[in-house]
């Protein structure tokens, strides 16, 4: 029997772990998911967590809970993968074959690759949100925290969900407005792109929102040190930036499995191709979501559309078919304004994000690049869709994993 191997039960992986069950042979092969983990996190609620909007078991479930019955769940550290000899090392010694292998390790914050980021203030006064135990610490300081400097900082680029940073700084302007204090609290934005984000127009956008917010956006800061002692992070160019309370996105990269295994570049993400999510290394290798080296945003939709995509490539792989060049860097994110409202973006490797209606051309009822509550409603509802239809690889209705155009008001 022939067997697809599946490295990381993560959002990525549990997804391709369904779509897989529904669509291959079981009489002829067999599928099995690794991961060391026990518990699947629901990332995207990591942001609402510090600000006490959801609660630790909305986030954490079992991981078994999303495994189909026919896929084997392997509870066990990787220590190698070896394509050479199309094998996988476990750390207890043990070898799993593989015919397919579909990589899905995700990525992780290195707070380390920066000089004194992961110091003697770490989880003090300089916490992080992309991880649980950092979003669940920085709730515990935020309950109790009298106000000050607040700095919402970016390390560098690729991060996973690019717009969380600026998330969090409009969810943070919402909160402390509620609890009576924002007077007492200064937010600056500390960015190393040029402006808010990524592209042209959603950055216009932002910074209108930033402005109206009386948030600070320092653009351009390439960071070399955090000072604990002073309190305050310093760019190379010697730029200095106060705080009392540093909420950072520390460096993301990919799996150190990734660099043990020498099939990662220098960020430890897996060099793939653009269209068919293929390693360009290893022709029976798959690669999705945020172990990938992809010009697209590391964030959940793109890997539910690539999950969707690479289905297809890995049933015409198995035939000896051509492989579909489909996948055309497709996401859409909400991105919460605070106080009950949110924008939502539409935009893949050639368009950039602009207004226009979604999910249905000239109707919507979500509004692109535009603030509603029906974006904010959207946001929320899709935790349920995450857990009752995403990961379970229901396909969900009027969403294409190729991005329309129709609806959308391009110059």
């Amino acid at each position: 029997m022939k067997q697809v191997v599946i490295l990381g039960a993560g959002t990525a992986g549990t997804m391709m772990a369904n779509h897989l069950n529904h669509e291959l042979d079981h009489e002829e092969w067999r599928i099995k998911i690794i991961d060391e983990r026990e518990e699947h996190y629901y990332q995207p609620g990591y942001l609402f967590l510090p600000f006490d909007i959801y609660e630790p078991e909305d986030i954490v479930k079992p991981i078994e809970k999303f495994i189909p019955k026919n896929v084997d769940l392997v509870l066990s550290t990787i220590d190698l993968i070896q394509p050479e000899k199309n094998q996988v090392k476990l750390l207890d010694g043990e070898i799993i074959p593989y015919d397919i292998l579909i990589i899905a390790t995700g990525a992780r914050i290195a707070p380390e690759e920066v000089e004194g980021m992961k110091g003697e203030e770490w989880q003090r006064s300089v916490f992080d949100f992309y991880s649980f135990e950092g979003a669940l610490a920085l709730r515990n300081k935020l309950r109790e925290w009298e106000g000050g400097k607040l700095v919402v900082h970016i390390t560098e680029m690729p991060i996973k969900c690019p717009v969380a940073p600026l998330e969090f700084a409009f969810l943070a302007d919402s909160y402390f407005n509620h609890k009576k204090m924002r007077d007492k609290v200064s937010i600056t934005y500390v960015t190393p792109l040029s402006g808010a984000f990524t592209k042209p127009k959603a950055t216009a956008a932002l910074n209108h929102l930033m402005d109206d917010k009386h948030i600070t956006i320092e653009s351009d800061f390439a960071i070399a040190e955090v000072d604990n002692e002073n309190k305050k992070i310093i760019d190379y160019g010697g730029k200095e930036i106060p705080f009392d309370l540093l909420v950072t996105v520390p460096t993301n990269k990919g799996d150190d499995l990734i660099q043990r295994s020498g099939m990662g570049d220098e960020l430890n993400y897996v060099p793939t191709h653009k269209a068919t999510l293929q390693s360009q290394a290893y022709a029976n290798v798959f690669v999705l979501g945020d172990a990938s080296n992809l010009p697209a945003s590391k964030a959940g939709s793109v890997a539910h559309f690539e999950a969707e995509i690479l289905t297809e490539n890995v049933k015409r792989f198995i035939n000896g078919q051509p492989l579909k060049e489909e996948f055309d860097g497709h996401a859409n994110c909400f991105v919460e304004t605070g106080n009950g409202k949110a924008l939502l973006i539409d935009f893949n490797y050639t368009h950039e994000p602009v207004e226009g209606e979604f999910p249905f051309p000239g109707i919507g009822p979500l509004r692109l690049l535009k603030e509603s509550r029906m974006n904010h409603m959207g946001k929320l509802a899709f935790k349920w869709i995450y857990w009752n239809m995403l990961l379970k690889g229901t396909h969900i209705p009027f969403v294409s994993a190729k991005m329309k155009e129709a609806g959308k008001h391009f110059e």
